[in-house]
């Protein structure tokens, strides 16, 4: 049985993902496919890399997002996304898709015309780091001629590469929309990350239904995209989240 994986972006609350992770193979649950974006991306392709939970979960303490090595200079951007492609380098010193040992899509949006692509073959590091490249805080990537920034600034929860490749498909979404007060929009940021949500979730729940199985856990409004110390946290909410439902249902893979 072909079990497919949709993993949304959600900035650090992407790490929640991990605690999935770990829910479904604690349950015998082992995707085959997996579809992501942004987060989602990053989590996508080192679990599609080989790599276990623990070993993405380290992934995400250890790499210094927000440094000064980081910083873009003459780039549109605070963050120049192509410095972390040494990061992925390690792990996949040949840079293609074929060396994935489960199948990838991963989104991403050419900032100049306007349209998504989905990479599933090819160049693999730059494609996820297109993905994963917040609009506003990371610079677009070039691939072949084109620029891109983040998949879920048009699509934050890719199921469509998955319908026709699986017979069960589970979605992981942890970008919830939380009430709030025009107090709380305190810089342009928050206006701008406010925004970005509203879209993301409206367009998102709607392919809930084509799903199999939904993990959302809502406790995941108390942190912010960029919420780097809660890490742990995060990932037990996901963690947990998915144990609940899985000890409640008939296992998908039955």
């Amino acid at each position: 049985m072909n079990i497919g994986l949709v993993l949304s972006g959600g900035g650090v609350r992407g790490v929640a993902h991990i605690g999935a992770i770990k829910a479904l193979e604690e349950h015998g649950i082992y995707p085959t496919h997996i579809s992501g974006t942004s987060a989602g991306a990053i989590v996508g392709v080192l679990y599609a890399g080989g790599l276990d939970w623990l070993e993405i979960l380290n992934f995400f303490k250890t790499i210094p997002i927000f440094h000064t090595i980081r910083y873009a200079h003459r780039k549109p951007g605070f963050i120049d996304t192509e410095k972390f492609y040494d990061n992925f380098k390690k792990y996949f010193p040949e840079d293609d898709f074929k060396v994935l040992k489960k199948s990838l899509f991963v989104t991403a949006t050419d900032i100049i015309d306007g349209t998504l692509k989905t990479f599933h073959k090819g160049e693999l590091i730059r494609p996820v780091l297109a993905s994963a490249s917040f609009p506003g805080i990371f610079t677009p990537i070039n691939i072949d001629g084109s620029f891109y920034i983040d998949g879920g600034t048009l699509n934050n929860f890719p199921v469509e590469p998955l319908k026709k490749h699986c017979d069960k498909i589970i979605g992981v979404y942890v970008n919830p929309l939380r009430n709030i007060e025009i107090e709380d929009l305190k810089h342009s940021y928050s206006i701008i990350e406010r925004a970005y949500r509203i879209r993301a979730a409206s367009e998102s729940v709607l392919k809930f239904s084509d799903c199999d199985l939904i993990i959302a856990p809502k406790e995941l409004i108390n942190y912010g995209t960029f919420n780097i110390y809660n890490i742990d946290a995060i990932f037990n909410l996901g963690y947990k989240a998915t144990k609940e439902i899985l000890e409640n249902i008939e296992l998908i893979n039955n």
